[in-house]
């Protein structure tokens, strides 16, 4: 299964808004994907309120993972990006 570790981007970490933009993205994608913190237990990245529960703050590094290696993609380059800019 395609993954990809990346960074968290948005100096408030995933929180409501950054979490919203990620979960609105996977719906839009169609496929499942999963958020987890490095060692931590996945959660449905297509729930903004599961992304928040991760806890992850700016810095955080964060595992995407999909059985869509574009979505895998495209989920972690909003992961990395200040969505709150």
């Amino acid at each position: 299964m395609p993954s990809k570790t990346v960074t968290v981007g948005s100096a408030v970490g995933l929180h409501a808004r950054p979490a919203a933009e990620i979960a609105a993205a996977v719906t839009e994608a169609g496929v499942p994907v999963t958020l987890a913190v490095v060692g931590g237990e996945p959660v449905d990245a297509g729930s903004a309120l599961l992304i928040m529960t991760l806890g992850a703050s700016q810095g955080t590094e964060v595992v995407v993972e999909s059985d869509d290696a574009a979505a895998v993609e495209k989920i972690a380059a909003l992961v990395e990006s200040d969505l709150d800019a």
